[in-house]
């Protein structure tokens, strides 16, 4: 009974102050993990613009953004300029590598994928896509064999890159098990792992939820597995930060309800590849985040 562990990466601060901390907990809890990193600028602040999408600002002010993410990194690309993160905190990279854990791109520039990819063109998609996968190649000397897309967002140029990138798999969207993506009639021969779990920040402050029960109910929803097990996503900036312990008791209740907490990688190398089965790729809305999402839709018999 496996559950995956993807640690997205979003901006300077979690790289530097996030990651560590992940590193040395799950160490101790003896836990896999696949860390996703943003690998150019941290534009944070330009993520203001989202203001007017709805949804959004509710959003924010369930989960005390200024709070878990820093007034610093919340005016980067703004007021302050953008940290290069992976010139800056190449080492810290390559200490996850290092420790064990997989790595693999989450994004070039956060912001810019989360906003503009859904209206985006195949020479905009390939210039984000191409200086994140040359700028992984620089910090660890191997080609990138994994992606988790930004906000779970994706496009078709995106789909295909995976493919033609090289990709063993990707984890770019929302669903239920493992499959083959099929995109506007078109099959993508990328597997997909979908996120399985909801995410913290679209628990805390819904239906009574709080950083001290939150842990409880999300072990609630983790009791009956998936055959293919779970996938959660984490953020080094929530997860890394101030909702450390909240992850602390949620290593812990899964190792004590019998999971193999493990990188994506070891699901993946876990699969019969040869009976993935082929869904639909549509977008749509999750319930506690704003805007639309990748998600896997109905299969495709043969």
């Amino acid at each position: 009974m496996k559950l995956a562990l993807k640690i997205d990466v979003d901006t300077y601060r979690g790289t530097r102050a996030g990651v560590p901390r992940l590193i040395e907990v799950l160490k101790r809890q003896q836990a896999g993990a696949s860390f996703l990193f943003s690998l150019g600028p941290d534009h944070t602040g330009r993520a203001i613009k989202r203001a007017l999408r709805p949804g959004f600002m509710k959003k924010v002010s369930r989960t005390s953004v200024l709070e878990h993410y820093g007034l610093k990194t919340l005016l980067y690309g703004t007021l302050l300029p953008s940290p290069d993160i992976g010139k800056s905190c190449a080492e810290i990279m390559r200490r996850a590598r290092d420790a064990g854990f997989e790595v693999g791109i989450h994004t070039w520039d956060h912001v810019k994928w989360q906003d503009q990819l859904a209206h985006a063109g195949e020479h905009w998609t390939g210039e984000e896509m191409g200086a994140a996968f040359l700028r992984f190649a620089e910090i660890f000397g191997t080609s990138a064999r994994t992606h988790g897309a930004a906000g779970w967002q994706m496009n078709l140029h995106a789909l295909r890159l995976t493919q033609r990138l090289g990709f063993d798999y990707c984890s770019d969207t929302r669903g239920r098990c493992p499959f083959l993506p099929i995109y506007h009639g078109e099959i993508i021969a990328c597997p997909q792992l979908p996120t399985t779990l909801p995410t913290l920040d679209e628990l805390i402050g819904l239906d009574g939820l709080t950083p001290d029960n939150v842990a409880a109910h999300l072990l609630k929803l983790s009791e009956n597995p998936p055959p293919t097990g779970h996938v959660y996503t984490l953020h080094a900036e929530l997860e890394g930060m101030k909702l450390l312990p909240v992850f602390e008791a949620l290593l812990t209740g899964w190792k004590a309800m019998g999971y193999e907490l493990t990188r994506t990688r070891d699901l993946y190398d876990s699969l019969k590849l040869q009976d993935l089965p082929r869904h639909e790729l549509v977008m749509g809305e999750i319930p506690g985040r704003s805007g639309t999402l990748a998600l896997q839709g109905k299969e495709f018999l043969a």
